[in-house]
């Protein structure tokens, strides 16, 4: 069960972020001002449309997307019969909701398309799809025919609407509104915590896609804790009494980014955010997390930029020890992920120890209420040394 997203005007993550879980791109005007042409909304035609054996429902590795959709990915079914729970009727009763399986609260991430206005639909398309082709592809009425034409180029596909998920960033924000982003109510009628991290999503998700040549796992954890601050800050602006655990979250995951500050020349920071902040301070946070979270995208991505963060990151053992309980805790959260992600981009060999006492330090941060800082410490400082 999820939130249902509040759109906030001036807010340019959320705008395609409620693109991602519910809405399309709309069809772009072309540039003749003399003539100017307005184009009806596309519609979504529903997975089945993507379906048949000559496009993406074959059994060869570029024909068989739907396939590993429909038979593999937690996307297709699993999102909508979650509704059906015991635990759904549960934080729905804590919320007055009558029916998760249809109220907005809960389909706007387990079932998107409910929020397709019927005109908008085509003859195929249905709701308990769950997150399907067009959650994250757009509305394929503009590109269905056409996409797979080798004459087109990726420009050709996203001017038709279709969404340039090779895009870090645009990848991210598709992500993002569902994976992390709850409403506090949601929170404490019992919804579990969300945590984004984008490489590591991507690498449990059933592939279907090929990715650039050029593509790093590093780059791609950097662009979504990035986009994961902007959507944090965003949220936390909004609220006139910030969530405490909710800022502790946004805490560590500002101090996690302003380690990597510096790290690169053309990769700009998130800036020196206080630990108490004010409202200014969240402005701040989104303005400066959106334009690192750009920035890194289009980055190229050297080699010796993984190796760099890492040994920064491995090098906070002191900062657990004077950090607040819960700011602490949830750090270690972030660092771990962190850690693993970075040392998997690695390109040479990784120390059996190093491995271990990760492992050690996934163990330590399990509990947010079990955390004990000193541990933790002592640990991570034990994988720094393994790394030298």
């Amino acid at each position: 069960m999820s939130k249902l997203l509040n759109i906030a005007p001036g807010n340019p993550g959320v705008w395609w972020l409620w693109l991602a879980a519910a809405l399309p791109l709309f069809g772009r005007t072309p540039a003749r001002a003399e003539t100017p042409v307005t184009l009806a909304p596309p519609h979504y035609l529903g997975a089945p449309s993507c379906a048949s054996s000559s496009c993406h429902g074959g059994g060869g590795a570029h024909q068989n997307q739907y396939l590993v959709w429909s038979r593999r990915d937690f996307h297709s079914q699993r999102p909508v019969a979650t509704l059906a729970t015991a635990r759904s009727r549960q934080i729905a009763a804590a919320l007055a909701i009558t029916d998760p399986s249809t109220d907005a609260t809960c389909t706007t991430c387990h079932a998107p398309l409910s929020a397709v206005p019927a005109d908008r639909r085509g003859p195929d398309i249905s709701v308990t799809e769950g997150v399907s082709c067009e959650c994250c592809h757009g509305p394929a009425e503009n590109w269905l025919r056409a996409h797979t034409r080798k004459d087109w180029t990726p420009a050709d596909r996203v001017f038709a609407g279709m969404r340039d998920l090779q895009n870090l960033y645009v990848r991210a924000n598709a992500c993002v509104a569902c994976h992390q982003t709850l409403a506090v109510p949601l929170l404490q009628a019992g919804h579990p915590e969300l945590l984004f991290e984008l490489d590591g999503q991507c690498a449990a998700e059933p592939r279907h896609w090929v990715e650039k040549p050029a593509w790093n796992r590093a780059q791609t954890w950097y662009v979504g804790q990035a986009v994961a601050l902007r959507e944090l800050s965003w949220q936390l602006n909004r609220e006139t009494i910030p969530d405490q655990h909710l800022l502790a979250r946004w805490q560590a995951l500002v101090w996690l980014l302003e380690k990597l500050d510096g790290v690169d020349p053309a990769l700009p920071g998130v800036g020196n955010l206080a630990i108490s902040p004010s409202p200014g301070d969240f402005q701040a946070a989104q303005s400066g997390a959106d334009a690192a979270a750009r920035a890194a995208a289009g980055l190229t991505w050297s080699a010796d930029l993984a190796p760099t963060m890492l040994a920064r990151l491995a090098a906070t053992s002191g900062d657990f020890t004077t950090a607040p309980g819960e700011v602490a805790a949830h750090r270690a959260e972030r660092l771990v992920l962190a850690l693993d992600r970075l040392l998997l981009a690695q390109t040479t060999p990784v120390s059996p120890v190093a491995s271990q006492t990760l492992n050690d330090l996934f163990q330590e941060a399990q509990s947010i209420p079990d955390f004990n800082a000193a541990t933790f410490a002592t640990t991570l400082g034990q994988f720094a040394r393994a790394l030298k």
